[in-house]
């Protein structure tokens, strides 16, 4: 009975069809109407593959697409006036005799590109996404591709994808209307996935150019630098050289359910960075979880450093590269001491905050900031990744390890040699875990205070006195003394090479030693910058000066002890009674309390103060220089605090020695308005009479007086 009702009205519609085509004088023009008037019947089915299929066509749907204004035979081709209503099976719509660039825009199907269109799947065809009659424009703010409705609408086929990007940033910024908020396709028209590229490595490199093409312009509020900086990283140097193992931006903050870094489930969020950066290091990782600082952060402390706090987000680099925070000379100053230095943590913690000024000012932070590359740092002591308190007995630096630690660089370190604390602050006797080294440098402060500031008030009163009487001399109210051009002999030979090689010894002990304690100065700067190696070639002519001091100074014992002038330079330099009278009277005659200058003799109470000075400067230096020098026999034998004490007294005797010298030295030799610019005695080993007659008038008076009794004698 049902087939005979169809083909009734199968029938009627030839008969319509028929009708229609005599009205217009069989002229084939078939219109949207001609075919509503059999397809708007909700009824009208036909079979296919053994199923019932609709041919229904809802007039009003069709009325609301973006092809509504298009003739039906425009999409469904194939028509002919002789076959009414049309041909039994008529031929696939082609989306793509129209939309002729439609495959370049749809190249995140790949099906869609091998079918050209029609795909092999309901899925991946033009109709399959886009409807059939229902075709909107994805510019209409209510069509299913839309910006506002795409992520829902790709949701049908790729849930679980869609239900991720529903929580990221990208989908939040979306829905607040933020501009160039990516959508689905944003990401998807370029070849980022395996379906779409040849290799790993092709897809890595062009969602890296992908997520940097917004991410590295102003259409995106983040810091472009930041961003740009993952180029010139390791993980995208590595990338760019072939690696497709290294990390690009989707390792790190995965693809679709990109979320900020301050979301609790981001990937990089702080506690879960370690995780995420475990995907590729795993071995660092199974130390660093077992760290102090694994551990901390494992119980939720946000406190504790993780990967990116000491290496550094998108600009990592090369532990070898010198501008890596890791690098080995920053490690110290870059990655450790921001936390441990900070009032805030360390108090928080009860934490040393003199962490890294103590190290800093030891040889260790010396030497590292004066360019060492083998000299401690941190990480060499306390690790790396597997950082633990001193407490734990697997600590690099616990007790019973130390020895171990320390004999990675001073081989044969003992117990004794592990004895006394490494970071040592001297900064109040209270807090300092050494007191006598707070003492020696309060005692040595004092004691250069105090002997330098008497040498340059004793020096400036000499100058003004000097200065005036030149001055009365010169406008004629003191008389001027006439002398001979006779030469006086001051310095042999032997002396003279003595005292240049104390000299030469001298300065370049107080250039290459002070190298070390001020390396951030400019002009130890300078010189580090000749040579990589400045810093080692430092130390070695350091120990060479030193033994050229000590070989003139025992040669000068000798000279004293087996040679007539020297036997005789050694009793005129021994201090007496007079010298300090003349120092009081000096003083006086200075200040205008006295009229008559003191008569000093060959050698005044200012040389025989500053040689024994040298003599003892020389002596406490060369001890104290030899237990640093030898420090691992040193410290073995007499424990650590015992070389501390020799390092703060060699340091503090250093710099007594050299401003004795500026002040002291250079002034009556250079300085001094009667011999200005200088004495030439050191170069020619003599000097004027004008000279000796007024520095040393007891001995000119002397050497006269023989010169008389000797004329006597001849004429007798």
């Amino acid at each position: 009975m049902r087939k005979n009702h169809l083909t009734l009205k199968y029938l009627l519609y030839i008969f319509a069809f028929i009708f229609i085509y005599t009205a217009n004088d069989l002229t084939y023009s078939q219109t949207k109407e001609d075919c509503l008037a059999c397809h708007s019947d909700n009824t009208m089915t036909m079979e296919k593959n053994g199923k019932e299929i609709s041919l229904f066509v809802d007039e009003n749907i069709l009325n609301t697409s973006t092809h509504k204004k298009i003739n039906c035979i425009a999409c469904h081709k194939g028509f002919n006036p002789d076959e009414v209503p049309h041909k039994e099976n008529i031929e696939p719509v082609n989306c793509l005799s129209c939309h002729t660039n439609a495959l370049t825009k749809h190249a995140f199907h790949p099906d869609i590109l091998r079918s050209k269109g029609t795909g092999t799947s309901q899925s991946t065809s033009c109709k399959g996404c886009h409807g059939t009659h229902d075709v909107q424009s994805p510019k209409s703010p209510n069509a299913k591709f839309s910006s506002a409705r795409l992520s829902e609408s790709c949701g049908k086929c790729h849930k679980e994808v869609s239900e991720s990007y529903l929580h990221s940033v990208h989908n939040k910024a979306l829905v607040k209307g933020i501009a160039g908020a990516p959508t689905c396709i944003t990401c998807h028209k370029n070849q980022v996935t395996l379906k779409q590229s040849k290799s790993l490595l092709e897809v890595k490199r062009n969602q890296a150019k992908l997520c940097e093409a917004c991410h590295d312009t102003k259409k995106v509020a983040t810091d472009q630098a930041f961003v740009h900086s993952y180029v010139n990283s390791v993980h995208g140097k590595a990338l760019e050289n072939g690696n497709e193992k290294a990390a690009n931006c989707v390792n790190c903050h995965s693809n679709h359910d990109i979320r900020s870094p301050g979301d609790p489930g981001s990937p990089v969020f702080k506690t879960q960075v370690p995780v995420t950066c475990s995907k590729c290091h795993t071995d660092i990782y199974n130390e660093y979880k077992e760290s102090i600082h694994g551990t901390q952060v494992a119980k939720g402390n946000m406190d504790a450093p993780v990967c990116t706090d000491c290496h550094g987000e998108h600009n990592i680099l090369q532990t070898n590269d010198p501008n890596a925070p890791v690098a080995y000379k920053n490690v110290a100053a870059q990655v450790c001491s921001p936390c441990h230095s900070s009032v805030t943590l360390t108090k928080k913690y009860g934490l040393d905050p003199n962490r890294f000024s103590t190290y800093k000012d030891s040889y260790h932070g010396l030497a590292l900031e004066g360019g060492s590359t083998t000299v401690a740092n941190c990480a060499s002591c306390h690790g790396f990744h597997n950082i633990k308190a001193s407490s734990d007995p697997t600590s690099t630096v616990n007790k019973n390890n130390l020895s171990k630690t320390c004999g990675r660089c001073h081989p044969g370190a003992n117990k004794r040699f592990t004895e006394g604390t490494i970071h040592v602050n001297q900064r109040t006797p209270e807090k300092s875990e050494a007191p006598i080294l707070y003492w020696i440098s309060l005692i040595y402060t004092i004691l250069i205070i105090l002997t330098i500031g008497g040498m340059f008030i004793h020096n400036l009163l000499d100058f003004i006195k000097k200065s005036h009487n030149k001055y009365l001399r010169q406008r004629g109210l003191l008389p001027v003394h006439k002398f001979s051009r006779t030469l006086y002999l001051r310095m042999t030979l032997q002396e003279r090479l003595q005292h240049f090689a104390l000299l030469i010894s001298f300065l370049t002990l107080v250039i290459t030693g002070f190298m070390l304690r001020f390396p951030e100065t400019w002009w130890a700067r300078h010189i580090y910058e000749i040579s990589s190696s400045a810093f080692d070639y430092r130390s070695l002519i350091h120990r060479i000066a030193a033994v050229i001091m000590v070989a003139a100074s025992l040669y000068h014992i000798f000279y004293l002890s087996f040679t007539e002038r020297g036997k005789q330079l050694l009793r005129d330099l021994l201090p007496k009674y007079k010298d300090l009278q003349d120092a009081v009277g000096m003083f006086k005659y200075n200040i205008g309390l006295s009229k008559e200058k003191p008569l000093l003799d060959r050698f005044s109470y200012v040389e025989k103060a500053e040689y024994w000075a040298l003599i003892w400067g020389t002596a406490v230096m060369t001890l104290t220089g030899i237990a640093l020098w030898f420090e691992n026999m040193f410290i073995s034998n007499y424990g650590l605090l015992t070389w501390q004490v020799a390092r703060s007294i060699h340091y503090f005797e250093a710099w007594l020695a050299f401003l004795s010298i500026v002040v002291w030295h250079f002034y009556f030799v250079m300085f001094n308005p009667d011999i200005f610019p200088m004495n030439l005695a050191w170069i020619k080993g003599t000097i004027p009479e004008e000279e000796m007659a007024e520095e040393h008038p007891l001995e000119f008076k002397r050497i006269k007086d023989k010169q008389k009794d000797e004329d006597e004698d001849v004429i007798i």
